[in-house]
């Protein structure tokens, strides 16, 4: 098994894509102190040329869910939280504890909350559309601007912008 990254530009900044094999790993953002044994050597593969396509068509509104081979390690509480984050619909939101009452305890919040924040696939396993109870952006691990910026992103238009009645 070999590690393997490539780094792509989007507006968010340059993003790492970590892969083992044939399925991204991980992404992370610009300023992310990662480590070269961590991230393995720079490739140009089929797979990073695809996420790059796919994260190009995401931030030109053309693309709601990315359709990658993915392999996050976690434990499997997180990982059962990082499927159910795939499951928000584009341009919508939720919170922490509707994801715990979803893994059948609302008391499970806060370990939604860590899960989330531990998630080594952001943006394309979407934990920007985990929101606070009472609404608020809450923690990202790229930044509550990077965080808003996904949001405002998927926002759907107004239904009646670019009428003229």
């Amino acid at each position: 098994m070999s590690t393997t990254h490539a780094v792509i530009g989007t507006p968010l900044g340059e993003l790492t894509l970590i892969a083992r094999d044939d399925a991204l790993t991980a992404v992370r953002f610009a300023g992310g102190g990662h480590r070269e044994e961590d991230i393995g050597e720079s490739a140009g593969t089929e797979l990073f040329a695809e996420a790059e396509r796919q994260f190009a068509e995401y931030f030109d509104r053309r693309r709601t869910r990315f359709e990658l081979p993915l392999a996050p390690r976690g434990e499997p509480f997180q990982l059962r939280v990082w499927e159910l984050l795939q499951e928000i619909p584009y341009g919508e939101t939720t919170s922490y504890g509707a994801l715990a009452r979803r893994l059948g305890d609302v008391g499970h919040s806060q370990a939604v909350g860590a899960a989330n924040g531990r998630n080594p696939l952001p943006v394309i396993v979407p934990c920007h559309r985990v929101i606070g109870a009472d609404g608020s952006l809450t923690g990202y691990a790229g930044g509550l601007d990077r965080k808003r910026y996904l949001l405002a992103l998927e926002e759907p238009p107004a239904e009646d912008a670019g009428r003229l009645f």
